[in-house]
């Protein structure tokens, strides 16, 4: 069974049509579970749990308050809650194609039991893209896609949080979310994921990529300004910094630091020389701000 968890936090918005999208899966209602986890919202949270479990008791669905803010203790609390072989998380603000369970049950028959896995995300677009959005920073918006084939995540790329899942093997082998990182309340710190999916590479696990688990992510206006873009990567950039001096390799993501501004730099001219200057001052500007979080 795949125990799908949902950690949400004041998306009363997009919640219930999150939630119908599960529910409406083409697929046998024993394939899966829904674990919402309610992260201490303040909005209409709570009663959006009760009356989409009172609608659709056909399915297996279970919702818990978890009162430690933070999207790490979120999502292992819905770790700690769920019974299935496989956990997959997915955003309060994603909707699942309603083929996704149908789809990953095919891939997970077929793979290891100590896998880590991902899938394709579109973007759900509440508005027109701004100017200086560039393909490279499309990972700020939780857009993958990496084809239409069954491969590796490669190097340092690794799955997105708004549609990315284990193994309860794996959990069993390497640990739990890092409680000290991820989002808490409307602070823009992450880096868990990738300290989590970094822990099961260095454990030698392979990570999939499946093309057909897809979901559509939203992506609203307000999280493409610059404002935001600023607050997100300071918070990358702080995050890294939290990450690596528990890891002892602080040292080793500053000298990458280096590296990546000489990349920012080449972006930079390439798109000066095409006539795009505001992505390639953006892409300056992400960096500076990252690099503020890391060292400042």
């Amino acid at each position: 069974m795949i125990s799908i968890v949902v950690c949400t936090y004041n998306r009363e918005k997009y919640l219930p049509k999150m939630l119908e999208s599960v529910a409406n899966q083409n697929c046998s209602k024993n394939d899966f579970e829904l674990i919402l986890v309610n992260n201490k919202s303040t909005d209409n949270t709570a009663s959006i749990a009760e009356k989409f479990g009172s609608q659709n008791q056909n399915i297996q669905y279970h919702y818990f308050l978890e009162t430690q803010q933070g999207l790490s203790y979120a999502r292992n609390r819905g770790i700690k809650e769920s019974k299935g072989e496989f956990i997959v998380f997915i955003d309060d603000d994603a909707f699942l194609e309603e083929n996704y369970v149908l789809e990953l049950k095919k891939y997970l028959e077929k793979s290891e039991d100590l896998i880590g896995f991902g899938g394709k995300i579109y973007p759900f677009l509440e508005c027109e893209l701004p100017q200086w959005m560039s393909k490279y920073l499309s990972t700020l918006m939780s857009i993958i896609d990496l084809g239409d084939e069954v491969k590796q995540f490669s190097g340092s790329k690794y799955p997105i949080g708004a549609n990315m899942g284990v193994s309860k093997k794996v959990i069993d082998k390497i640990g739990v979310f890092n409680e000290s990182l991820g989002r808490t309340g409307t602070s823009m710190l992450g880096g868990e994921e990738k300290d989590f999916f970094f822990r099961i590479k260095e454990a030698g696990i392979p990570i999939y990529y499946f093309p057909k688990m897809l979901v559509h992510h939203v992506i609203p206006a307000k999280r493409l300004t610059v404002e935001f873009i600023k607050k997100q990567a300071e918070g990358i950039g702080i995050s890294e910094k939290l990450r690596t001096k528990k890891s002892g390799e602080f040292l080793k993501r500053s000298i990458l630091e280096i590296y990546k501004w000489g990349g920012t730099f080449g972006l930079f001219l390439i798109y000066l020389a095409k006539g795009q200057p505001s992505k390639g001052v953006m892409l300056i500007k992400f960096r500076w701000w990252i690099s503020q979080g890391l060292w400042g």
